[in-house]
């Protein structure tokens, strides 16, 4: 590829009700580093009634009189994000070469596509295989976070909250199973059917494995960030680990590869200390205490982190709220099918 690859982007945001975050996710696409001729954005709508489409229509005067890049705005009739992300791969023209994948609640800095583009030349000279996918890491949101916020995002950034997905602090780049936030090359995206409409959540998880199982290579760089509004509440927290986990055994029933057995620990300490306990021995409280101090121990850390002292009690909370609502999720996963998520 050399200096000269300077591929046209096509940056693909399916949205729902996203009125008080979509202006600021497409100014700051508009900022681009990236020349605008090669980047074109498409806005798929999937019915939001809170005046999404109205922002999205002054952000497209915004860019034309900004000289940025072409924005469009078309109907997502299917409503949720595998069904956008099609719908857009069949109306992108046929010079677009790869496909970003962004969300209505996320911003990136000016020089996001650059770096993203000056990465892949570096790692597909480097990777023997054909180059699919290139993710980046995950941040919160700009600007002064709420309690909740800042007890949310400590959590994730804690290995007991994040694990080894879209939220992992990675410090180097590297192949991985599920990049977040993908520059996709759309010939790869064809060749395995798009995405799987089948997945109202963690259609990303699916779909790299697909590219995966192809032969296709999925790296993450560190040094393009997406920060990302995440939860303001308790409940939402809640209904989003127990999505996450309920998504999670959709993906492992279909892609065996994707289990990860540390996944599951809550669920063989419950059955641990309920096995200790039946033999009527005092040692039902040892796993109990080991996990009430290992919380303890990670919310001390945070807060010497991140210099805010009601994270001792909000990550303990956040982190045990997390650790159950997805460990109920992988059950229900396996007795039930999935329907559109309230989380939002």
């Amino acid at each position: 590829m050399g200096a000269a690859f300077n591929p046209m982007i096509a940056t693909v945001l399916p949205v729902l009700n996203e009125a008080s975050h979509i202006g600021a996710c497409l100014d700051s696409l508009i900022q681009q580093t990236y020349r605008s001729s090669n980047h074109v954005i498409l806005v798929l709508d999937g019915g939001s009634t809170d005046g999404t489409a109205n922002e999205v229509e002054a952000a497209i005067l915004r860019s034309a009189h900004a000289d940025g890049p072409k924005i469009e705005l078309h109907s997502n009739p299917g409503r949720f994000v595998a069904e956008g992300r099609n719908l857009a791969l069949k109306l992108i023209p046929d010079s677009v070469t790869h496909v970003l994948e962004l969300i209505g609640h996320s911003t990136v800095k000016p020089d996001h596509i650059a770096v993203l583009v000056e990465e892949w030349v570096r790692i597909s000279e480097i990777e023997s295989r054909p180059l699919a996918a290139l993710g980046c890491r995950v941040t919160s949101r700009e600007g002064e976070l709420e309690a909740v916020e800042a007890w949310i995002e400590a959590t994730l950034a804690s290995p007991l909250g994040s694990g080894g997905g879209q939220f992992e602090a990675f410090k180097k780049a590297s192949p991985c199973k599920i990049p977040a936030f993908v520059l996709h090359a759309r010939d790869a995206l064809v060749a395995v059917g798009g995405w799987d409409e089948s997945f109202i959540s963690s259609q990303d998880s699916d779909l790299s494995m697909r590219l995966a199982a192809e032969g296709y290579a999925l790296w993450r760089t560190p040094r393009a960030t997406v920060r990302m509004s995440k939860r303001t509440g308790l409940k939402r927290w809640w209904k989003m680990g127990h999505r996450y986990g309920f998504w999670r055994t959709k993906t492992v029933l279909r892609h065996p590869k994707r289990m990860s057995l540390r996944e599951y620990l809550p669920w063989f300490g419950l059955l641990l200390t309920l096995a200790l306990f039946a033999l009527e021995t005092n040692l039902w409280v040892v796993p109990i205490g080991a996990y009430g101090g290992a919380l303890t121990l990670e919310a001390a850390r945070m807060v010497l982190r991140f210099k805010r002292p009601s994270l001792l009690f909000g990550v303990p909370l956040c982190i045990f709220i997390l650790h159950t609502s997805f460990s109920i999720g992988l059950v229900d996963g396996l007795v039930r099918r999935g329907r559109a998520a309230t989380d939002r």
